[in-house]
């Protein structure tokens, strides 16, 4: 790689970062990045999944007051679910062959993308919609899907909890983060046993990612929240748009 490659790793993962602690949508920056920068897109999709893993922890410990309203067996239950279709995804990823991946990768930023747009009317017509549906189900489709592929997976399962008939975001948020940290911490003990992480773009990218995730609060502060969903928004229709011309 060159040295604008580097650059653009560690820019592309300081501002997944602050995107991630302001509104989420990281990865579409990671991945794109480490694409462009020469790695093969499946090898890219494992290791941007390392670059935002430790936002997620973080993110689980700044809630855990509210994740511990959680019943102990909930919790263990939940996370045995996301341990169970994270692996499911990974080893999906592993066996999908690279021009399938190549050719599902702007559906799967679009889907992401337009998921991130309306997420929020998402959750409020699930709140309204009646009967709360069951969580299991809905939360391991949401984590097979979270091991394959990790772009939109925070609003997926806020949404999967908003139909499952829960109320305080908060806790919501902190179970969010919590259970994708399970899940992409045994997709991404998959991808390392089986070989695919680029790890020093990945551990570059995991530096510049915890800077930009410190920094984000300072911008969530500074700017309006629609700004911030406008330019997740802008970024993911392009590169959809990038991966499409590809």
């Amino acid at each position: 790689m060159t040295l604008f490659d580097y650059a653009l790793l560690i820019l592309a993962g300081y501002f997944a970062g602050v995107l991630n602690t302001i509104a989420g949508g990281g990865s579409f920056l990671t991945f794109p990045a480490l694409v462009y920068a020469g790695v093969p897109p499946i090898a890219a999709n494992a290791t941007s999944a390392v670059a935002v893993l430790p936002g997620y922890l973080s993110g689980a410990l700044g809630f855990r007051r509210e994740i511990r309203l959680l019943s102990t067996a909930d919790l263990v239950r939940y996370c045995l679910i996301g341990l169970a279709g994270g692996i499911a995804g990974a080893l999906l990823l592993l066996v999908t062959p690279a021009d399938v991946f190549d050719f599902v990768v702007p559906l799967l930023l679009l889907g992401a993308t337009l998921l991130f747009a309306f997420g929020n009317r998402l959750m409020s017509w699930l709140r309204r919609s009646g009967e709360p549906l069951p969580m299991a189900p809905g939360l391991l489709a949401v984590a097979i899907y979270g091991g394959y592929f990790n772009g939109g997976l925070g609003i997926m399962l806020l949404a999967q909890f908003a139909a499952a008939g829960m109320q305080q975001l908060n806790m919501m948020n902190g179970l969010k983060n919590l259970l994708s940290f399970v899940l992409s911490s045994i997709s991404v003990a998959t991808f390392a046993v089986a070989g695919i992480v680029e790890w020093p773009e990945a551990l570059i990218m995991m530096v510049a990612a915890t800077i930009g995730g410190y920094s984000g609060a300072g911008i969530a502060r500074a700017l309006p929240a629609r700004v911030v969903r406008a330019i997740v928004i802008a970024v993911g229709l392009i590169m959809t748009l990038v991966f499409l011309l590809r």
